[in-house]
C-alpha cells in the first residue's frame, strides 16, 4: 500500500474475500487510497483500466482466489489491448494447499499467460519490495497488465526490518527517426499527387505538426475512432471515419490517393485500406509497421520527432483538389445526416421512416445529436461495443477537452458503464456520459449499485432497442433473418430507481431535448433510458450488391417468418 500511495495510486477496484482480507486491511489502515468495493469484478477492472488510459498512470484492480480472478480476465484484456498500466492483485489458497486442487485454487500464472507480461505467486515477504518494483516496471513498461497473486497465508505475514525501499523509473523513451528514413519519406512525398492521411491515437500529442502536414501536402485527414478526441473541432482536413462506422468521403479519400501516410496508428481492419496506393507508416511500435497493409516505407519513431524532421523538407502542395474534393464528399454526408438526427424531422427523414421507422420511434442519431449540444465541453464519454458506438463516432465531436473511452481494440460487451465508474472516480466534478447499449448495460446491470455506493454521478445513456443491434445488422447483411438478438427488457429507467439512481425513460422524441437537459443537470447518478428505434441502418462507406441482396433477402426471411 505504501508503493502504491507513492505511485499516485488512487483506488483500488475489487471484491473482498479471504485471501485478500490482509491485503484489504492495510488498504482501510491507510489514508489516500480508497477501496471501491464492486458487485463483478470485471466492473473493477474495466473501472481500473479506464482510469489508466485517462491519467497514463498505474490503475488497480484485485479479485480474490479463483473464481474473483477469473472475473478480471476480460477487463484486463481490454486493459492490455489499450495499452494502459493496469496491476491486478490476485489472491489464492494457502501455500500449503497450492498445486492440489484445492477448493477454488486456479493457476493464476497460467490463467493471465496470455494477458500480462508480468505473473508472478510470492511465497514470502522478503520477495514483496523486489516483486513489487518489477510489476510495477513490467506495467509502465508495456504499458499494459501485471499481475501479482498473494496466496492466503502470505498477506499477513511480518516484513523483516530494514525493508528495502522500491525504486521505479517510469519514463517511456521517446524514438527518434533515421534520418536517411526522413528523406526517403520527403522524396516519397514530394512525387506524391494525391496524399491521405490516416491518423491514429499514437499522433495525439502532435496535433500541431500533423494540422501542418495535412496543409503542406493539401491532404485530407481520415482519422480513428480513438483519434477524434484529439483531432475532432477546428480542423479543417479531418473528413471522419473509416470502416462500419466511416462514410462516403473516406472511401474516397483512400481510393482516389496515390500515398496513404499512417501516423500512430494500428487500424485493424485491412479490408478498409487502399489496395493501390503506396504506403508510408510511422509508428512507435516496429511491429505494428506493416501488419495491416504492405508497405513502401516503414519508419520507428515517435510521430511528433518524425514530423519535427520531416516537415522543413517538404514543399506545399499547390493542387488542393483532392482535399477540396474529399471534404465536399464529407460535408454532403454530414448533410444528408443531419435530418435524422433533428428531434423535429423533416420530409426525407419522415419519408424515410415509412420504411425503416413506421412506428416513428426514436432515431438513435436523435439522441446521440442532443447529448452532444448539451454535453460539457471537457465532457468524458464512453462508449459500448455495437451501434451507440456509431451514433457517438457520427454525432458527437470530440473538440476541446472532451475524452474518449472505449473498447476499441477487444470489442467487449458492457463496457461503457464500468468504463465511466472508473472515470468518475477521478473527478466527481467533471461530467462523464456513457453510451450503453441494452445488451451490454442489462450483462452487468448489478454494478448500477456501485454508482449510487460510491456516490459517483455519472451519466448512463441507453438506447435502448431491444436488440443486440450489430448483430442483427451483420446477420441480415449476410441474408440471414434476424434470430435471437431480441432483448425481453424490463423498464430500465424504474430499475435505476429501485436501485437508488434518477431514472428517465423517453419514448416520445417530442420529450427528448427536455430528458437530456434534466439527465445532464442532475447533481446525482442518472440512467437515462431511451426507446429506440431498433431498424435503423448504418450504412458503411460503402455497400456492395451482395450486402444489399443479403439485406433484401433477409427481410423476406423475416416477413416470411
Amino acid at each position: 500500500m505504501e508503493v502504491l500511495a507513492e505511485l499516485g495510486v488512487r483506488h483500488v477496484w475489487g471484491v473482498v474475500g479471504d485471501a485478500l482480507n490482509p491485503i484489504t486491511d492495510a488498504l482501510r489502515r491507510r489514508e489516500g487510497i480508497e477501496w471501491v468495493g464492486v458487485r463483478h469484478e470485471e466492473v473493477g477492472a474495466f473501472a481500473a483500466s479506464a482510469q489508466a488510459q485517462l491519467t497514463g498512470q498505474l490503475a488497480v484492480c484485485a479479485g480474490t482466489v479463483g473464481p474473483g480472478s477469473i472475473h478480471l480476465l476480460n477487463g484486463l484484456y481490454d486493459a492490455a489491448k489499450s495499452h494502459a498500466p493496469v496491476l491486478a492483485i490476485c489472491g489464492q489458497v494457502p501455500r500449503a494447499e497450492m498445486g492440489g486442487d484445492f477448493f477454488q485454487e486456479v493457476d493464476n500464472d497460467l490463467l493471465f499467460t496470455d494477458v500480462a507480461s508480468f505473473r508472478f505467486t510470492l511465497t514470502s515477504a522478503e520477495q514483496v519490495p523486489r516483486i513489487i518494483e518489477q510489476a510495477v516496471q513490467a506495467a509502465y513498461a508495456g504499458p499494459g497488465v501485471a499481475v501479482l497473486t498473494v496466496p492466503g497465508d502470505v498477506g499477513a505475514l511480518p516484513l523483516s526490518s530494514p525493508v528495502r525501499i522500491p525504486r521505479h523509473v517510469l519514463e517511456r523513451p521517446r524514438f527518434a527517426p533515421n534520418r536517411s528514413a526522413v528523406e526517403d519519406a520527403a522524396a516519397m512525398l514530394e512525387q506524391a499527387e494525391k496524399v491521405t492521411l490516416l491518423v491514429g491515437v499514437g499522433a495525439r500529442e502532435s496535433r500541431a505538426q500533423v494540422l501542418t502536414l495535412a496543409e503542406r501536402l493539401a491532404a485530407p485527414m481520415v482519422l480513428t475512432f480513438k483519434a477524434k478526441e484529439g483531432y475532432d473541432g477546428e480542423n479543417p482536413y479531418q473528413i471522419g471515419q473509416s470502416g462500419l462506422i466511416g462514410n462516403p468521403a473516406t472511401k474516397k479519400a483512400f481510393d482516389d490517393s496515390d500515398v496513404l501516410v499512417m501516423l500512430g496508428t494500428d487500424f485493424p481492419y485491412p479490408d478498409w485500406l487502399p489496395d493501390k496506393a503506396r504506403t508510408l507508416q510511422v509508428d512507435r511500435e516496429p511491429t505494428h509497421l506493416g501488419r495491416r497493409t504492405s508497405l513502401t516505407l516503414g519508419v520507428v519513431s515517435d510521430v511528433g520527432l518524425f514530423l519535427d524532421e520531416l516537415l522543413p523538407r517538404l514543399t506545399p502542395k499547390a493542387d488542393r483538389s483532392h482535399l477540396e474534393g474529399a471534404r465536399s464528399s464529407y460535408d454532403s454526408w454530414r448533410e444528408r445526416q443531419n435530418p435524422l438526427a433533428q428531434t423535429h424531422q423533416g420530409l426525407g427523414a419522415r419519408v424515410r421512416g415509412l420504411l425503416d421507422n413506421p412506428d416513428e420511434r426514436i432515431r438513435p442519431e436523435a439522441v446521440a445529436a442532443c447529448i452532444d449540444r448539451r454535453a460539457a465541453d471537457d465532457a468524458i464519454f464512453t462508449a459500448d461495443t455495437g451501434m451507440c458506438a456509431v451514433w457517438l463516432a457520427r454525432f458527437v465531436m470530440l473538440g476541446g477537452t472532451r475524452r474518449l473511452l472505449g473498447s476499441f481494440n477487444l470489442g467487449s460487451m458492457a463496457n461503457a458503464m464500468p468504463q465511466a465508474l472508473g472515470a468518475q472516480a477521478l473527478d466527481r466534478d467533471r461530467q462523464v456520459i456513457a453510451f450503453c447499449g441494452d445488451g451490454g448495460l442489462t450483462m452487468l446491470l448489478g454494478d448500477l449499485l456501485t454508482a449510487v455506493s460510491e456516490r459517483l454521478p455519472v451519466k448512463l445513456v441507453c438506447f435502448n432497442n431491444g436488440r443486440l443491434g450489430m448483430v442483427k445488422l451483420e446477420q441480415e447483411a449476410g441474408g440471414l433473418p434476424e434470430f435471437g438478438t431480441h432483448l425481453a427488457n424490463p423498464d430500465l429507467a424504474a430499475v435505476a430507481r429501485a436501485c437508488g439512481l434518477h431514472g428517465i425513460r423517453v419514448t416520445d422524441s417530442e420529450d427528448l431535448d427536455r430528458a437530456v437537459e434534466e439527465a445532464l443537470s442532475h447533481p446525482g447518478p442518472v440512467l437515462l433510458d431511451v426507446v429506440t428505434n431498433p431498424d435503423e441502418v448504418a450504412l458503411p462507406p460503402s455497400t456492395s450488391k451482395d450486402q444489399g441482396w443479403g439485406f433484401a433477402i433477409s427481410k423476406a426471411k423475416e416477413v416470411l417468418s
